[in-house]
């Protein structure tokens, strides 16, 4: 079986644990790459659970694309980076998991957070002029029916289960 996987190794040249670690934090790179041309390019501004969706993502670039640069230096132990690609995959699983919650929300499934469903007051002013948000139940952009919530829900599962199938080849 280890020649098998060295020879693996060697003609397509990554571990694939490897390549679970790259696929966790280069799809999170692209996710959130997209996130931001969205905003700065498109103009659609983020609500508060847009930026929730972020962090997980944020977290899984780091984990992903440390765990695979520090392994292939030999700074990390296989095992060690095997452990920061799970928690690479978990991250971008609740990022899934909080899309879900998000679009629920777009779909009026379930209330969301009072923080993004209305509008705000800035304590100090006598004039009370309502502070435009950008609302958490609504929609600024959809495909097929498919808000940018929904996708990156959809994305995140289908990645978070790539990443995890082939880091559970690796455990054997």
């Amino acid at each position: 079986m280890a020649v098998i996987e060295s020879t693996r190794e060697a003609v397509f040249g990554i571990r694939k644990d490897i390549a679970a670690a790259v696929l966790s934090g280069g799809f999170s790179l692209a996710l959130l790459l997209g996130a931001f041309a969205f905003q700065y390019i498109g103009g659609l501004a983020p609500c508060e659970m847009c930026i929730w969706q972020r962090w997980p993502h944020g977290a899984a670039i780091l984990l992903g694309l440390g765990a695979a640069l520090l392994s292939l230096n030999r700074v990390l132990s296989s095992e060690t980076a095997r452990a920061l690609t799970w928690a690479a995959v978990a991250a971008i699983a609740i990022s899934g998991a909080i899309g879900v919650f998000h679009a629920g929300v777009e779909w009026k499934l379930w209330p969301g957070p009072a923080e993004c469903t209305g509008v705000g007051y800035v304590p100090g002013r006598d004039d009370f002029k309502p502070l435009q948000i950008v609302r958490c139940d609504e929609a600024q952009w959809r495909l097929f029916g498919i808000s940018l919530a929904g996708y990156n829900a959809i994305f995140s599962f289908v990645v978070a289960a790539l990443a995890s199938r082939l880091l559970a080849k690796t455990s054997a």
